[in-house]
């Protein structure tokens, strides 16, 4: 795919290759990989991102939507893909069609795919979501094994798997309350499997559990975040080291660059851009970047991150708008039209991380990531 107006996504293969090969040293082989590759794979691509992983040994891969799963399945990847999220009953159909894994939690859900694994002479597997104390999906543990024995009355269906999720592991180096999700988890699945046979699947962790909490007894990781080499967190990070843990040598993944649209002399005194919301103190050249926060670069972004252009930093001044934004090149001599601007990685001895601008628009490298326009092209490196 070319580079377009807004410029394009850079992913590194070797980088990606490398942040497997560290968790899964860190994994172990009896255990299953199962690579996130939700949110277009955290905005880095999912299709790209996928057909990486599997080649590289990744088990399974985990998505959020039925349409996601189905996209991988077009793009030939028959891995085990487990929908993550919310599968609406008028969607059931194509995850059976396509073979995916179902995460389960509402008992009309069990009978739509009943009803469609009979019609569709169809084998489905499901994980069932069990509540621990994140009170987003899942089954309350006094319902668990009431709930599995009814799917597995129902010919066709099949429980692989019993999941959960941590609540509040990656923002505090206190891990109280996820160790309290983790025996949630245990006492409930030893009633379960006291009434009835061994679930085959288990497993909970995130990015910042699989690195915390290596010895929990699932044989299923998740991992998310890291797979794109970002830490989950600076408390994580801390976590190790308070820990002694050994730390994962994690590489990001992804590079955002554009070029310049236009490059403005301005006097001094001149107010720049919607709202007028700075003003230059010097006769400045401005290069006008022709992307927005339609394409994801966040309007916090305004008066306060910078761009990389010839390996030096360009503070960006004024508003953000929907397509274009203005950086302060007046110190970076030499430059032209279309000249490479690097809005995420490195440049020269410069880089500009995802944490860094999470830190200037208020927010986390999670969704500054996962928010690049999905049509900006994603270019394998």
């Amino acid at each position: 795919m070319k580079e377009t107006a807004v410029g394009r996504v850079e992913i590194s293969r070797a980088a990606l290759v490398h942040n497997i090969r560290e968790f899964r040293r860190l994994i172990g082989p009896r255990r299953k990989f199962l690579g996130v590759v939700k949110a277009n794979a955290y905005g880095h691509g999912i299709v790209e991102i996928a057909g990486i992983a599997v080649a590289e040994g990744v088990d399974w891969l985990g998505v959020n939507s039925v349409e996601e799963g189905a996209a991988l399945r077009r793009a030939g990847i028959e891995a085990p893909v487990l929908v993550l999220g919310y599968s609406p009953l008028a969607s059931l159909e194509e995850a059976v069609v396509q073979g995916l894994r179902l995460t389960v939690y509402n008992r009309e859900t069990v009978a739509r795919l009943a009803a469609l694994a009979g019609r569709l002479r169809k084998t489905v597997r499901v994980h069932v979501k069990l509540e621990t104390g994140t009170w987003r999906q899942g089954v309350p543990a006094k319902d668990l094994t009431a709930f599995v024995r009814d799917i597995r009355r129902r010919p066709g269906l099949v429980v692989e798997g019993l999941s959960s999720h941590f609540a509040n592991i990656e923002d505090t180096t206190k891990h109280d309350y996820p160790r309290r999700q983790l025996e949630i988890y245990r006492m409930a699945c030893r009633e379960l499997e006291a009434a009835g046979p061994r679930v085959p699947v288990k497993h909970m962790s995130c990015t910042a559990s699989t690195i915390l909490f290596p010895e929990p007894g699932f044989n299923m990781a998740r991992v998310g975040i890291g797979l794109y080499g970002l830490w989950p967190s600076k408390e994580t990070y801390l976590s190790c080291l308070l820990d002694q843990k050994e730390l994962l040598a994690l590489e990001p993944v992804l590079s955002w660059r554009t070029r310049i649209a236009q490059l403005k002399k301005v006097p001094a005194r001149a107010d720049i851009g919607y709202g007028c919301t700075y003003r230059t103190t010097r006769p400045t050249v401005l290069a006008v970047v022709p992307v927005g926060y339609f394409d994801g670069y966040d309007r916090g972004l305004s008066n306060t991150a910078h761009v990389l252009v010839k390996g030096r930093r360009a503070p960006v001044r004024g508003r953000v708008a929907m397509d274009f934004f203005m950086a302060d090149v007046t110190d970076v001599p030499g430059l032209k039209l279309e000249d490479e601007v690097t809005l995420l990685g490195a440049g020269g001895r410069e880089r500009i991380t995802a944490e860094d601008l999470a830190s200037w628009a208020g927010t986390i490298s999670y969704e500054i990531l996962a928010r690049i326009n999905p049509l900006v092209p994603r270019i394998v490196v």
